[in-house]
Formats: structure tokens, sequence, C-alpha cells
């Protein structure tokens, strides 16, 4: 059985490859830069294994793989615009190392780019692909607008934020997965099974991600922690602090997030105090473990190979003890 590593160097090969710099390079080198610029890959990863799962070679889903990466890294791009990022995995940004202008050039060219590499693919496969991926972008797009008038906004709920989280982040998980099963023409409920099983792993993946903002360690989180509570972001802890403190502690976490003060190091304890305090902190573990464990029940019910099973459990598990 391949591991892990398999598939993620399989994809890296693939990436090698595939993208080189072409003329006009002021288009190209960043499109070049952003996807090597690291990663864990897991979105290709899962295109390949899900595809070995309903027993095709995984070779056959690498332009799959390809195209949700391709779009992913173009979605960081556009992202890193709108919030003005200097730094995407620790370098420059493409924005602030070429232009704005080039950012959103070069992001545009990789969203055609990910069309292309359905092309690959013949009849009704093609026609699922792009299907299941046009669905899916949109439903990115839809979070993210979601994500910037939570910005603005004081009545924002927690039913809302999961929706937010659902579609920014944990749709793109569940149509990995279901583009390596329609390359591997599985059924059409398997392949409904599949995409529920990734969409409950990345809910869980993006509260952990909230989680450890707030409680990680700053040795291994690859970022600085406390991130969102500087930037006053409304996270899942945020929002279940405000419905259990009282009221004038309530209060007090809204001051919070209206203030940048020169000392953050002592609003982010202040902030994580309350989400500790007020039951925040233990709500978002639990609801970690539910979305995992729902997840995993879904995965036992689905027919697959056995190893490939094994590694999708092994993925999840991965996100209850990950500090990155």
């Amino acid at each position: 059985m391949n591991d892990l590593s398999f598939y993620r160097n399989a994809f890296l090969n693939h990436l090698e490859q595939e993208f080189t710099v072409e003329e006009p390079k002021n288009l190209y080198e960043p499109i070049s830069y952003i996807l090597n610029l690291g990663g864990k890959r897991l979105r290709p990863t899962l295109v390949l294994i899900a595809a070995e799962a309903f027993g095709v070679s995984y070779e056959k889903a690498l332009d799959a793989a390809l195209a949700i990466e391709v779009f992913h890294n173009f979605s960081l791009v556009h992202d890193d615009i709108m919030d003005d990022a200097p730094l995407r995995r620790g370098k420059a940004t493409v924005h602030e190392k070429w232009d704005i202008n080039t950012g959103i050039l070069s992001g545009d060219a990789m969203l055609i780019k990910a069309y292309q590499l359905f092309e690959n693919y013949e009849g009704e496969q093609f026609k699922e692909l792009a299907k299941l991926f046009s669905r899916t972008a949109i439903e990115v797009c839809e979070g993210q607008q979601y994500d910037i008038d939570f910005e603005t906004r004081e009545d924002v709920t927690v039913e809302e934020y999961l929706k937010m989280i659902e579609y920014k982040t944990a749709v793109l998980v569940g149509a990995a997965l279901e583009m390596g099963a329609i390359v591997a023409n599985a059924p059409k409920k398997e392949q409904e099974q599949i995409y529920n099983y990734g969409k409950l792993i990345g809910i869980a993946f993006q509260l952990q991600d909230d989680y450890l903002d707030a409680f990680g360690d700053p040795e291994t989180f690859g970022k600085r922690v406390g991130g969102d509570i500087i930037e006053n972001k409304k996270t899942y802890l945020y929002l279940q602090a405000l419905q259990k403190l009282s009221s004038s502690e309530s209060e007090q976490l809204r001051h919070l997030y209206t203030i940048f003060p020169s000392d953050t190091q002592q609003k982010v304890e202040a902030v994580t105090h309350l989400f500790e305090e007020s039951g925040a902190a233990a709500k978002t573990r639990e609801e970690i473990v539910k979305y995992t464990e729902e997840a995993f029940r879904l995965l036992e019910e689905i027919n697959i190979q056995k190893g490939q099973k094994v590694l999708l459990k092994e993925l999840g598990e991965s996100l209850l003890t990950r500090t990155i």
C-alpha cells in the first residue's frame, strides 16, 4: 500500500513536469513561484488517493489533482491581494514580489489553466469534472465574500460562520476526493459519500486552525499565534465566547475586538483568557472531535479499498493531533 508521502511526491513530480516558465515571463514566473512555495499539498494528494480507492491508477488523476492545486493557489494569490498580506508560507506574496496588477493577471491565468487541465479527460468525465469544479469555485468565492462581510458585521452567528468555512475551505477538500472518484468512474452514491467525508474533514481542519491560531505552539504553528485575535477576526472561538460569557464580559470581549494596541501580546492574553473561561476553547475542541468522528462514521460506509480507507482515516486523525 502506498503512503501519503508517495502520493505527494508523485504529484510534485507531475507539477514540475507540467508547469515551466514560458513567455511572457512576467505572467508565468509568478505562477511558478506560488506553485513552488510549498504547502501540505493536501487537496491534490486526496484526488490521487480517491482515484486508487475506487480501483484506478493514481496516474489517471494527476491532471485533476493539478487542476485543484492550481485553483487553490489562484485563490491564495487573490486572497493575499484583498488582505494586503506581505507573506505567504514565510515568503513574499506574489503582489509584493511583483505588483498588484501582476498578481491579478497571473491569478486569472491560473484559473484558466485549471480549467484547461480538465481537457485531458474525455466525454462524461470531462463534463462531470468541469461541473463539480465550477460549482466548487463559485462556493469558494461565496465563502470569501461571507468572510469579508463578517469583518464589519456585529451580528454574525455560529451557524453563519460554519457555513462560511464550509464554502471557503471545506467544499474544496470534498471536491478533491470527488474528483478522484469521478476519474475512477465510481457510482454516483459513492462520489457523494466521499465528497461529504471530505467536507466534514475540511470543517474540522478549519476549526482546528482557528484553535491553533489562539492556542498553538509558536515553535510549531508556522505563523504568528494570535494573528486572528490581533486582526479582530470573528472566529468560531470568538462567536462561542460571546454566547457563553456574561453580558459584562461579552462587552469586554467586543471592546478588545475594536482596538489595535501597540502591546498586542497583552490583547492576545486577555482574549485567550476569555476564550478559556467562557468554555469556548473546550467547545471548539469538542466540535473538532465531533466533525472528525462523523466523517469517520461516513467513511466506514463507503465501498472502497481497505488500504485507501486506512489512509483517509490516518489523514483525518492527524487533524486531531496536529500542531501546525
